[in-house]
């Protein structure tokens, strides 16, 4: 009698053709619909499964895996992997893999829109010239800020921070500083056109400020008050990374009362809920984490989870 195939779940959508390859080594159970799985409705599936495909949607710990026993590997389709216990996998023996590199340059591309879109008021003279308030061209018309020349700040210097420094030193004659835990070598700084500063020097001296870095309890609200209080007056704000970093409540604050500028961000702390006081502001850009979403990238993320996988099971 053959041995059975290791079974595979697939939590969302992908594309048919890539997830296709499972089917020639595993037993694969793909769903059809984009799904809002239960704690419950995750566990139930894990239950019988060998190995995952997951996005950030799922969050997945020691819960859901606690009648997991045949679960060996959960590929995550992400660079993220804030929605996946590590260490209660870790614990139960199950290898947790995710997507690094395929999109580093096009979140750095997005990156770049947003802060662009912040400063030059886009999607606000949009909305304006939509709403058929435009009437006659004046002079003073919808004044934003510049990014050619400014001084661009990015704290979290990872592959995105260092392809958006690429963008703005190489590009745009920026001016580029960073903030790290610690200090990249000295041969990623030259190549990235950027020097680092300590945190505070960051705030201080960004004209546009761009949030790259990891979330973690450490970093949890990482821009709050205090840190807004020490930018410049008119900077502008750009998280691509995760909504958590932003104390919400604070950065509306610093928008309705002109503190900043304008901000961009692709995350929120509760998503895909909204701060209702984000949304009442007209100076900041709101886009619903499509970071990453170029056709290629996208194909190019779910290609390597499923290569991630065969070879965690194979």
């Amino acid at each position: 009698m053959a041995e059975a195939r290791p079974r595979v779940w697939v939590s969302q959508p992908l594309f048919d053709d890539i997830v296709g390859r499972l089917g020639e080594w595993f037993e694969l159970d793909a769903t059809r619909e984009v799904t809002a799985w239960s704690q419950q409705a995750i566990a139930d599936r894990l239950r019988d499964a060998d190995g995952a495909v997951v996005t950030l949607n799922e969050r997945i710990g020691a819960e859901e895996v606690a009648g997991a026993g045949r679960l060996r590997a959960i590929a995550n389709v992400g660079v993220g992997y804030n929605n996946l216990d590590v260490a209660a996998l870790e614990a139960r023996g199950i290898v947790a893999t995710n997507t690094p590199d395929v999109l580093t340059e096009t979140t750095a591309d997005m990156a770049f829109a947003l802060m662009m879109a912040a400063a030059r008021r886009i999607t606000e003279g949009e909305r304006w010239l939509r709403a058929g308030r435009w009437t006659q061209w004046s002079f003073d018309t919808m004044l934003g800020g510049d990014v050619h020349g400014s001084t661009l700040g990015i704290l979290g210097m990872g592959r995105i921070g260092q392809g958006i420094a690429r963008r703005g030193a190489l590009g745009f004659g920026m001016r580029v500083l960073y903030h790290n835990r610690s200090r990249l070598p000295e041969r990623i700084e030259s190549n990235s056109r950027a020097a680092w500063v300590d945190f505070d020097t960051l705030l201080a001296e960004s004209d546009h400020l761009v949030l790259v870095l990891p979330y973690s309890a450490q970093t949890r609200h990482v821009i709050n008050a205090s840190a807004l209080a020490k930018m410049k007056p008119g900077a502008t704000l750009t998280n691509i990374a995760r909504g958590g970093l932003v104390d919400e409540d604070a950065l509306a604050d610093a928008l309705a009362n002109g503190r900043l500028a304008s901000a961009a961000l692709d995350v929120f702390e509760g998503e895909p809920a909204v701060n209702p006081k984000l949304l009442a502001l007209d100076n900041i850009v709101l886009t619903p984490h499509v970071g990453s979403a170029s056709l290629a990238t996208r194909r190019a993320m779910a290609s390597l989870a499923v290569d991630n996988l065969i070879a965690a099971l194979g």
